[in-house]
C-alpha cells in the first residue's frame, strides 16, 4: 500500500504548509512507532501495517476548523479521527480506518462522549489491537503546534489528563507494555 499516494490524493501533489505538519508530524509517530515495535518482538506486530497506519492515522485533519495549524475545514478538531476513518474507508482501508477513529486521545469511550457532548456517534473509539495502541500510544508524544519536538513521558501525561483520569490509566498502561527502557 503506497500511503504516500493516498495523502497525495487528498491534500495534493506539492507542498501546502498543512501536508507539511501532517507529514512532519507523521513521520514522527512513524518512526517512534517503528522503534518501540522492534525492540517487542514478542507482541508479534505487524510492522508494515504499523508504517502504514501511522502515516495516516491524522489524514483527516484537512475537514477540520483548527487554522493553527493551517486546517480550514468546518468540523471540530475532535473530529479528525472519524473524518480519516471515513477517507480510508472510502479507499477500502478498514484496519487503517479504525486506527483513525481510535487514536484521539488514549481513545474516546461512548460515556465520555456523553459526558463531555462530544459531535461523535455515541460509541466507544477505543483502540483494540496492539498496533491501534502503539500508534495511539506513539501519537501521544507529538503535537502538530511544535514538530520534530517529542514530548516526555510525564508532558504526554499532562496532555491527556486533561481529558480525565481514564486516558491517563490507558496510556500508563501503554507504558508499560511499550517500555523502550529495558526491564530491570
Amino acid at each position: 500500500m503506497d500511503y504516500q499516494a493516498i495523502i497525495d490524493k487528498y491534500y495534493g501533489e506539492g507542498d501546502s504548509p498543512l501536508k507539511t505538519i501532517l507529514l512532519k508530524h507523521s513521520q514522527s509517530v512513524m518512526r517512534k512507532a517503528l522503534r518501540i515495535g522492534s525492540m517487542h518482538p514478542e507482541l508479534q506486530l505487524d510492522m508494515q501495517f504499523v508504517e502504514e497506519a501511522a502515516m495516516l492515522h491524522d489524514i483527516g485533519i484537512i475537514g477540520c476548523d483548527a487554522p493553527g495549524i493551517h486546517c480550514f475545514g468546518t468540523k471540530p478538531y475532535i473530529c479528525h479521527g472519524r473524518i480519516g476513518a471515513e477517507m480510508l474507508r472510502r479507499e477500502g482501508m478498514e484496519r487503517h480506518a479504525r486506527v483513525c477513529e481510535r487514536h484521539t486521545g488514549a481513545g474516546i469511550t461512548k460515556e465520555e462522549i456523553q459526558q463531555q457532548h462530544l459531535p461523535l456517534p455515541l460509541q466507544d473509539f477505543l483502540p483494540e489491537t496492539m498496533e491501534e495502541q502503539l500508534v495511539c500510544y506513539a501519537d501521544k508524544f507529538f503535537s502538530k503546534t511544535k514538530l520534530g519536538t517529542e514530548k516526555t513521558i510525564e508532558q504526554a501525561e499532562r496532555s491527556l489528563a486533561k481529558f480525565g483520569a481514564a486516558g491517563v490509566e490507558r496510556f500508563k498502561a501503554w507504558e508499560k507494555m511499550f517500555a523502550e527502557e529495558p526491564k530491570k
